[in-house]
């Protein structure tokens, strides 16, 4: 059976235009999904590239085939820009270089169409549509891998896996679904477990890198997006049995002890840190392959351990060199030499899997007792079973204010001279809208206890500047103040989960508008279409729910200072 094409492209060399025109499972055109990407030259060596849309009203997207039109936008036309003047080689292989894309696609189209539900009724926190679609390629790339083992390999059976670190388990749904036997396990569970059903099997334990964490009836070990297990996967892998692979798409940077700490600038730190997790997989015995994949994510290099470099007979030779690399990886992170903190005698005689250390400060909730015991690691710490919330939303109010203030007046400075004055077309007035700086350019003129807070939550400064989005837009790493004139009103809610959706009326006005209480030039939109009160006597009663944190009262401004 032909696989369905997802994008036919029309190419007008002549006029440097190129057309895509994406199809759908019939191979028929999706009206609203066309869009054209033009090259123009503007002058000399100067050119241009630009996004046209047929339809952007009726724009549907996915976050992989069809990407979403603000991501083009401000993400695609920029990257296009740079790469078409780049003179490197990438660093990295192409996408699905491993498999057969014409299988991909159409496996993909078809379980991106049978679980496409689960973006209505997801219960997480998290974006339905990135987590959704991006678990289903995953997951069609491992059944395509997978399909193409037992091709190799003549096995009759569909293979096994465990996802270690499994987080919100929809992988291990899609895949039990679709025949493999396999279970997931993270030390947290999440709302969406309950809606699986029986057949999918997710386990709340904290996993530790010893002897009881093996998995010797396991055709695959699978880490997606594991944090601190991504360096342990090979290890347990390669220790559970000679016939075990591994599947490890890193994310967050970690060694064997904690994070990973940096040790050369001639590459990027994803590039060192994915060759880290390489060598781990090369010390452990494993032929190990890199790829692509197509996901909505930018760190979407996987690796991959299906074979051995020796024979199962030199197993326990193998096992004591994996044991003498673990260890010298933890005397450099104490800023010590391999070569002298094992002695060489002594080397030949260590206990391939045990340690002399019991894991520290580990809360023995999370772990089953009879599964306390050595680990292979002194000082393993698993992931804590409560998740701190690290997104600068439990920052002190007054913290927030001050620093969205000093931020603003730092776009707003009268002396720069790369303001940009725009004309408000109603009043003909002047709007100030600041200048655009870098994060790095906004950071050089904060404090440093300030930046120090900052350190401690996830993103930095560039979320807390996201979180206001009401005051600043963050692009590509610029920061500017947002102009509201300028933006383009679309249903942000239409596919939203239904349990997210709030209806407008019971947010209107009941803050006060922090363009209308601080910016010298006060808000650009009239008061009856700003969202926001202008003034104490537009101001309703809240009807949503008060967050329990360090905040000002619902309908009021707690900032006191004013930009002038």
């Amino acid at each position: 059976m032909a696989a369905p094409a997802i994008c036919s492209l029309g190419k007008d060399l002549a006029n440097s235009i190129v057309t895509f025109l994406p199809l759908d499972e019939a191979n028929q055109a999706k009206k609203n999904n066309i869009y054209q990407i033009r090259l123009k030259r503007v002058q000399d060596d100067e050119w241009s590239i630009s996004l046209f849309t047929l339809c952007s009203e009726g724009w549907e997207c996915d976050g992989v085939v069809y990407p979403k039109i603000t991501w083009m936008k401000n993400e695609l036309l920029s990257k296009l820009a740079k790469w078409s003047t780049e003179d490197k080689k990438s660093e990295f292989k192409s996408t699905l270089s491993l498999i057969a894309v014409d299988k991909y696609s159409q496996l993909y189209q078809c379980l991106k169409e049978k679980y496409r539900d689960m973006v209505k009724v997801w219960p997480e926190v998290t974006d339905p549509e990135k987590f959704v679609y991006e678990d289903v390629a995953i997951a069609t790339y491992l059944l395509i891998l997978w399909e193409e083992e037992r091709s190799q390999k003549q096995l009759r059976e569909k293979q096994s896996f465990v996802d270690l670190g499994c987080g919100n388990g929809l992988l291990v749904h899609i895949l039990s679904n679709e025949g493999h036997p396999g279970r997931g396990i993270d030390v947290r569970r999440r709302k969406i477990w309950d809606m699986y059903g029986p057949q999918t099997i997710l386990e709340e334990s904290a996993i530790l890198p010893n002897d009881d964490y093996l998995f010797p009836d396991t055709d695959w070990i699978i880490g997606n997006h594991s944090d601190e297990l991504t360096p342990w996967l090979p290890v347990i892998a390669s220790r559970s049995s000679y016939s075990c692979c591994y599947f490890v798409l890193p994310c967050c940077f970690f060694n064997f002890y904690g994070k990973y700490n940096r040790k050369s600038t001639k590459k990027t730190q994803y590039r060192e840190y994915l060759d880290f997790v390489k060598e781990v997989g090369d010390q452990c015995g494993f032929n190990v392959e890199e790829d692509c994949l197509r996901i909505p994510s930018t760190k979407r290099v996987c690796l991959i351990g299906m074979s051995r470099t020796y024979p199962p007979t030199q197993e326990k030779l193998i096992d004591e060199q994996r044991t003498l690399y673990i260890k010298s990886q933890h005397t450099d992170s104490l800023g010590l030499s391999s070569k002298s903190s094992l002695d060489q005698d002594d080397s030949r005689h260590l206990d391939c899997h045990a340690s002399d250390t019991q894991v520290g400060n580990l809360d023995s909730s999370l772990v089953p007792p009879e599964k306390l015991t050595e680990s292979w690691m002194p000082g393993f710490q698993p992931r804590e079973k409560e998740e701190r919330i690290r997104n600068c939303a439990l920052l002190p109010r007054d913290f927030i204010d001050k620093t969205v203030l000093q931020v603003a007046k730092l776009l707003l400075d009268s002396n720069s001279e790369e303001k940009d004055p725009r004309i408000n077309d109603q009043s003909k007035s002047v709007w100030d809208t600041g200048r655009s700086l870098t994060l790095r350019e906004v950071a050089e003129h904060l404090e440093v206890d300030t930046l120090q807070k900052l350190k401690n939550e996830c993103g930095g400064l560039q979320t807390l500047l996201r979180n206001n989005h009401q005051v600043f837009e963050v692009i590509n790493s610029n920061v500017s103040i947002r102009d509201w004139r300028q933006e383009v009103h679309t249903n942000t809610n239409k596919r939203r989960p239904e349990a997210k959706r709030t209806a407008p009326s019971d947010v209107l006005k009941t803050r006060l508008c922090w363009f209308y209480v601080n910016h010298p030039s006060g808000c650009p939109r009239a008061a009856e279409s700003c969202p926001y009160a202008h003034g104490a006597e537009e101001l309703r009663p809240s009807l949503m729910p008060r967050k329990n944190r360090n905040s000002a009262p619902d309908g009021y401004c707690s900032s006191s200072l004013v930009l002038m």
